[in-house]
């Protein structure tokens, strides 16, 4: 599929847009190839993207205070990905790391093509919103997840969330995204794997 007409077909289930709003989108928009195990963004960088993930997977992460990397998300196709909390609105450096984990292609915001977007195609600013929103209910979904379900329902969940992810990524970022060892997430996969 052409990444011009994935993204106008993504964006559009959340509001209808002309094709001159279209137009106008894929006009400010950056087409990049970005292989394999490049950080696209480090801890006390400023960020300056918004990608939206043609093809390929990535991963958001930070480091905790003993070293161990904490996956916060993964972007597949479709999904977005960027440090907006951070850099984006605060204009602090971030705290995230942005890595991905196969060669992708993204279709690339910076702040200001993205403020040229909504001061010419306004309708895209309730656009974003939506997705802002969904985005907040699936971090406060996790979060309340993490903190209230077992290491089985967890997995579940996720394997319904990114059916596709186990076969894409190391089992150990997996784990990490979860927030249980390598080690509890094999033995929670064989139990799984005999219900």
């Amino acid at each position: 599929m052409n990444p011009y007409a994935q993204i106008n077909k993504s964006i559009s289930r959340y509001v209808d847009f002309t094709d001159e709003e279209l137009e106008i989108l894929n006009s400010l928009m950056e087409f990049k190839t970005v292989p394999k195990k490049t950080i696209m963004l480090h801890e006390g960088d400023m960020c300056n993207f918004e990608a939206f993930v043609v093809k390929g997977c990535v991963r958001k992460y930070y480091i905790d205070p003993n070293g161990f990397e904490v996956i916060l998300q993964f972007a597949i196709e479709d999904g977005w990905i960027g440090d907006i909390s951070f850099s984006v609105f605060e204009q602090a450096p971030s705290k995230l790391y942005v890595e991905t984990l196969e060669d992708c292609e993204f279709l690339m915001f910076n702040p200001e093509s993205k403020e040229e977007l909504f001061r010419r195609a306004p309708r895209f600013e309730r656009a974003f919103r939506i997705l802002m929103q969904r985005h907040l209910w699936v971090t406060q979904n996790r979060l309340i997840n993490t903190i209230s379900k077992t290491a089985l329902d967890k997995y579940v969940e996720f394997l319904e969330q990114y059916p596709t992810l186990p076969q894409r990524v190391a089992q150990h970022y997996i784990a990490s995204y979860l927030g249980i060892s390598a080690e509890f997430l094999s033995k929670t996969r064989a139990k799984l794997a005999k219900i």
